[in-house]
């Protein structure tokens, strides 16, 4: 059981709302959260003149704050003494949440790299990896606003989610190799009308919240924890956030 604040007896999973520990209880409620507020966090970011760090957190405030009381604050805000880690992968330090996100919005933005470099977009975002739990979603949000933006979309509909996430973990381990835009090259094409996503996203394959590989959380303080962080910092070899 994921328990980054150690207290799941008390207050349940993540200190959710009604503090719930049933897990399939509360990832029912979070999706059904999700699609109820998916028009209001599609029609936020169509209002964006510029999407920046701050914006991204409020997608995340708008679609799952009437579950957990912490949405829309970062790994920073919330838990910046432990590291975050699914299977053999380590998202960023809290402190560098922003960083990394914002980075992949400053190079989809203004760059020029979204229409080209879609899945070194979303490796960015996922690497930041600023929330507790629904980074998949609000990412996924906050991506399609942008492929919109530059002329493309991704049907999603139509990726494996076990094809997508081995994408994804090899993207992490080594984001200048190209694993997750090589994945996403089939299914990138114009882009679509901003009225079909909510449609597109009801249907999408995996949007549940659950995941085959548990997160897990540890303190920095540990050795051997620290070590582990550092060698896969030292893998990925991307310093430019």
């Amino acid at each position: 059981m994921f328990d980054p604040f150690g207290d799941f007896e008390t207050a349940g999973y993540l200190r959710n709302t009604s503090a719930e520990k049933d897990l399939s209880i509360v990832k029912a409620a979070e999706h059904t959260l999700f699609r109820a507020q998916l028009p209001v966090a599609l029609t936020f970011l169509a209002k964006c003149s510029t999407i920046r760090y701050e914006d991204f957190l409020n997608v995340h405030r708008l679609l799952f704050s009437g579950l957990y009381p912490w949405a829309g604050q970062d790994r920073a805000a919330v838990l910046p003494e432990k590291a975050i880690s699914k299977g053999s992968i380590y998202f960023c330090h809290p402190l560098d949440c922003h960083r990394a996100v914002e980075d992949g919005l400053v190079r989809a933005q203004e760059k020029g790299e979204m229409s080209s470099r879609p899945g070194f977009i979303m490796g960015l975002f996922a690497y930041g990896h600023p929330f507790l739990d629904g980074n998949g979603r609000a990412m996924l949000l906050v991506h399609s606003e942008l492929c919109f933006r530059a002329g493309i979309s991704v049907d999603w509909t139509c990726t494996q989610k076990d094809l997508y996430l081995q994408a994804l973990t090899l993207e992490l381990e080594s984001p200048s190799s190209g694993h997750l835009d090589t994945y996403l090259r089939p299914f990138v094409g114009a882009s679509i009308p901003r009225a079909r996503w909510q449609a597109a996203v009801n249907v999408m394959p995996g949007l549940d919240g659950v995941d085959s590989k548990a997160e897990a959380a540890a303190r920095y303080a540990d050795p051997e924890v620290a070590s582990e962080y550092a060698e896969f910092e030292r893998k990925r070899g991307y310093r430019s956030i």
